[in-house]
This record gives C-alpha cells, structure tokens and sequence, in this order.
C-alpha cells in the first residue's frame, strides 16, 4: 500500500518548522522561508537556487531547497539537494525526516525505514515520525516491527486514529482477523459523530464483507463513500458488497463511478465487463473487456488508487 495527498498535507504540516525559522531576518534564507509559509513555493526555490548560486557551501540553504523541491514532488532533485549539504553538516532530524519521506515517494522504504529510525533517535517523543516508520515498515513486509511503531505513536499521541487504522492493516496482513477489527472499530470510534478520515470505514467495511457480513460492511462503506466520494477504492469496495448482496444495479452504478474515477486501472473495466456479463448485457460487457484487454498491453495500473494510502507518501510522505 502507498502513501496519501491527505498524508502529503500531513507531512508538508509537520515539517513547516523547516521553513519556520528565522522569519523576521531580512536575509535570502528568511525571504525563502517567508515565500513558503505563503504557500508561494516556487518564488522559494527562485529565491534559494540565486542564493546557492554564490553561496554553494551553505547547508542551511541545500536543505531548505531539498525541503522546496519535496514540497514541489521532486524528490530525486530534493535529495540532490540533501547530499550536497551534508558535505558541510549532518542533517538535523527534521531534515531527515524530508529525506525518508523523498525515499517514500520514490518507493524506496528500506531507505525511507532508515531514515525515519534516524529521527526516531534523535526525537523519540515524536508520534508522527513513529507512525511514518510504520508505513515504511507496513510497506516493506516487516508487519511485526510495524505494530511496534504504531503501537509507540499510539503511547506518545493516544486516539492517534491515522496509527490506530494502521495497526489494523499491519494484524490484517499477519492474519489476526479480531485485532484487526478491533483497532478498525476503535479507529472510527476516535472520530466520533462528526468523522473526516475514511480509511476507517473502509477497511472495516471490507473486513466485514470478507467475513459474510454484508449488512454491516454497507453501512461502514457508505459512510466511507460519503466522506471520500472521489476514491474509486470506496466506489470498488462497494460493487463488492452490493455483488455478494446480489443486488446487480447498485453494483453497477458503483463500478461505473470507480472506472470514471480511475479509467486507466485495467482490474475495475474486468470486474465491471463480469458484472455486465452477470447482468445479461452482453455488448457492453465486450466493450470492457476490450479496454481490459487494450490497457493490459500499456503500462496502465493494475491497482486502484487509493489516496488515503501510503497513505500513505503519493501519499505521505
């Protein structure tokens, strides 16, 4: 599973300290710090490559443009930049923390799983750094050592519902079906009456189809649709359950929705070619399977985009 754009917000929040600094210095630094707590991101690297261009020994100024080009998704440029600052100084763990998050979005999570441990040493109370080792790990296989870092964000920021969900994805993966519904129902508890992150409810929903449970599964996944109405992840899930629960029309109109979301992922235009099939529509059945067919000899995706996963890095970093 790969990181989220919400887990990209979430980054871009916990490592504005990075261009927080030194805000009232009337230097090229501060001006480039000033231009991204603006959001105005591009007069930044401007701002910053003019400074280097003159000053190519300052560290401080590497890193801030690593920091610049990890918040513009570039993060083999960004960590170019992190390379050549550490000829002058090591980097402190909050530009570590940019460096792991470069290796997630370049899907290299043995690299971003060192790199976040980095920053978990020089900043042991830091949750998020503990749940971003998490995903890092969740995705490299090591679910065990993931729990280990969920259950450690989860002691340093209870009701943390983003590692909550997590720990639930890594008990899944290791076949514990009940601790897994447990951390899933506790995730969407957290969130009360008013909730806004949808994993949650997807993943119970999903869970809960998995185990025959239709009637429950449709009420988590309809409350997931109507938080994330533009994942086709939820729109597939959904098909799903309506499926099982025989009821072919519903199921359509949600695969349909999942395919105009995701029109290049070749499983959804098969699962909605069966569909069709199943449903006697026989022509537009063939039509599917044409563009299954036609996307299968391209380099078109073979999973559905999920933005809430690692959410993750896309996603988080």
């Amino acid at each position: 599973m790969h990181l989220s754009k919400g887990s990209f917000a979430l980054i871009f929040a916990a490592l504005a300290c990075v261009a927080g600094k030194a805000a009232g210095q009337s230097d090229p630094l501060a001006d480039a710090r000033g231009a991204l707590k603006a959001n105005r991101v591009a007069e930044a690297e401007s701002i910053l490559h003019n400074y280097l261009a003159a000053n190519g020994q300052s560290a401080d100024a590497h890193f801030l443009l690593g920091y610049v080009l990890f918040r513009e998704q570039k993060p083999e440029e960004s960590l170019n930049e992190f390379t050549a600052g550490a000829k002058y100084r090591r980097p402190k763990a909050d530009e570590f923390k940019v460096i792991a998050s470069d290796y997630v979005m370049l899907g290299g999570y043995s690299d971003a799983e060192r790199w976040f441990s980095e920053v978990v040493k020089e900043k042991p109370d830091d949750s998020e750094s503990w749940y971003l080792l998490g995903r890092a790990r969740y995705s490299e296989s090591n679910f065990q050592q993931a729990i280990a870092a969920f259950d450690r964000a989860l002691v340093l920021r209870p009701e943390y519902v983003e590692a909550e969900n997590n720990l639930g994805l890594a008990w899944q993966e290791l076949g514990d079906r009940i601790k897994a519904q447990e951390a899933f129902e506790t995730a969407v508890r957290w969130q009360g009456d008013q909730p806004a992150d949808a994993q949650p409810f997807l993943n119970l929903g999903a869970l809960l189809t998995e185990a025959g449970q239709d009637g429950q599964a449709l009420t988590y996944l309809s409350k997931a649709v109507a938080l994330a109405p533009e994942n086709p992840s939820v729109h597939e899930q959904l098909a799903k359950t309506y499926t099982r629960m025989e009821k072919l029309p519903q199921a359509e109109t949600e695969l349909e929705t999942a395919v105009a979301l995701a029109p290049s992922v070749s499983p959804l235009h098969f699962q909605l070619a069966q569909l069709y099939r199943k449903m006697g529509k026989t022509d537009r059945a063939n039509q599917e399977f044409a563009i299954c067919k036609q996307l299968s000899t391209t380099q078109s995706s073979g999973k559905t985009p999920n933005p809430f996963a690692l959410h993750d890095p896309a996603s988080k970093p």
